[in-house]
């Protein structure tokens, strides 16, 4: 207990030092929200898929595969596919447009690409946001709680608190420069625990025949077609349909020092993310034979007892630094975005102009704190499931922003009433899907980011855009590309 506690503080104040270094480096709102667009590729890549793989890697997806066999496994495929596609696609060209239209969060990007004159779909998709990453950063805490009360014996409650301490600290006084260098020390981590503990694991348990007979006798599913048909496929593979619509990962894209290191980065995230699915996944079938009786409460916690079962105190201390490394580099990042919604979106809109850098900045700060103690309120049932908090969150991005994000990227013929109209749809949809139980037979996000592209579509035949600036941009963003 000893040997964690300390293994465990010295990882904090790492965390916190990296904090203080950072405090006097932010210069303006565009260093504390995107850094300057400064980060090199190796840092991006890391950061963005460092935040976007929280506690749900470590304990959410290895305790939906414990609990449902291989069929989950398509969780996994699906995210493997949407990182891609999200690299791909995406991130070249929002880096190259934002900087254009001169935007530095999502919602701007949404008003100045489509010449919003109402200035709807800036507050609109800044309301969102908070919505939706104040359940996404309360599903963090709820990991952290977990992992605190398992490991040092702190109560719940108590641990939800220390945790999102932390995790305001250095994020409200380093900003964008302390998170993404900290997501780079805790992707790192991440990386080697998802490597170390299925290999030692697996020297433990043998074979893969082992792990097979272990789920039989569990009655789980072996083959990932198994007991599933061509709509839950679809729903469970749909989460990659998220990528195209999370803040976080696409502030990364925004952030990167030139749209010329998008392919390197994307080699690295691509590499990264791969082995980390594939680690997390394997970690959970395997706890079907290491841990056959746990009851659904701690399924999420097979990555914790894995390492308590085959490490010293030393190195599991460090290996356990890893599953709170996956929750507070995701958690950070959101924090950051919803500091950014209200600051450069509502306070700087509605509230004050003509505000300075100075104040912005310590706007940004003190609505960090706020966002802080929201989600933690939140996060204060024991009986939520990471896995169940975030699949929320992440479809409500997904259906309210991915459509969108995709035709502002590949279509000058949208109007700012289009998104419109499709992001309170997307957004409806997805809502009132999970409200009337539907979720069980698909998840949310499908309705959802259905009902943003056909309401997209219908409405640009009755509004077609009328701002002749935005064939202009347009075409200047796929000269860019090309160059």
């Amino acid at each position: 207990m000893i040997t964690t506690f300390i293994t465990f503080g010295l990882y904090l104040v790492l965390l916190l030092a990296i904090g203080v270094y950072y405090y006097n480096k932010s210069h303006d709102i565009s260093d504390f929200i995107l850094g300057g667009r400064k980060l090199g590729k190796f840092v991006m890549a890391l950061s963005a898929q460092a935040s976007d793989m929280s506690g749900w890697l470590l304990m959410g997806l290895p305790g939906a595969l414990y609990t449902k066999g291989m069929p989950a496994i398509w969780i996994a495929a699906g995210l493997l596919l949407g990182t891609y596609c999200n690299w791909k696609f995406v991130a070249k060209r929002l880096r190259i447009y934002t900087e254009i239209t001169d935007s530095i969060t999502l919602p701007t990007f949404f008003e100045d690409r489509f010449k919003d004159p109402t200035g709807l779909l800036r507050i609109i998709s800044a309301l969102i946001i908070l919505i939706f990453f104040t359940i996404y950063l309360s599903s963090g805490f709820v990991a952290s709680g977990k992992l605190f009360e398992s490991m040092l014996g702190i109560e719940y409650h108590i641990a939800v608190l220390i945790g999102a301490g932390i995790i305001l600290f250095y994020t409200s006084l380093g900003g964008f420069f302390a998170v993404s260098v900290t997501d780079v020390v805790q992707g790192s981590l991440m990386f080697i625990a998802i490597i170390v503990v299925p290999i030692v694991s697996m020297q433990h348990i043998g074979s893969f025949n082992t792990i097979t007979h272990a789920m039989q006798k569990a009655s789980l599913p072996v083959n990932p077609f198994t007991s599933v048909t061509l709509l839950s496929v679809v729903s469970t593979a749909s989460w990659g349909l998220g990528y195209f619509g999370q803040p976080h990962i696409l502030a990364r894209f925004m952030g990167i020092h030139s749209h010329h290191d998008i392919k390197s980065a994307r080699q690295i995230a691509m590499t990264w993310v791969t082995i980390s699915l594939c680690g997390a996944s394997f970690i959970g079938i395997a706890a079907v034979y290491l841990f056959p009786e746990l009851s659904q409460h701690n399924a999420e916690k097979v990555f914790i007892f894995m390492i308590q079962k085959f490490f010293t105190p030393w190195i599991g201390g460090i290996l356990l630094a890893a599953i709170l490394s996956a929750i507070m580099s995701t958690a950070d990042s959101q924090l950051l975005v919803c500091s950014a919604a209200l600051t450069e979106d509502f306070y700087q809109r509605i509230i004050n102009r003509n505000a300075s850098q100075k104040e912005l900045i310590h706007i940004g700060r003190i609505t960090t704190m706020l966002i802080t103690i929201i989600a933690a309120l939140f996060a204060m049932n024991p009986e939520n499931t990471v896995l169940g908090l975030v699949a929320y969150a992440w479809g409500g991005f997904g259906a309210a922003f991915g459509p969108i994000v995709l035709f502002a990227l590949f279509s000058k013929n949208t109007s700012w009433q289009s998104v419109l109209g499709g992001m309170l749809a997307g957004t409806i949809a997805l809502v009132s899907w999970n409200f009337l139980g539907l979720s069980n037979y698909c998840y949310e996000i499908v309705p959802g980011f259905i009902a943003n592209v056909i309401t997209i579509m219908v409405l640009n035949r009755i509004y077609p855009p009328q701002n002749s600036t935005i064939n202009t941009e347009f075409a200047t963003m796929k000269k860019e590309i090309q160059s």
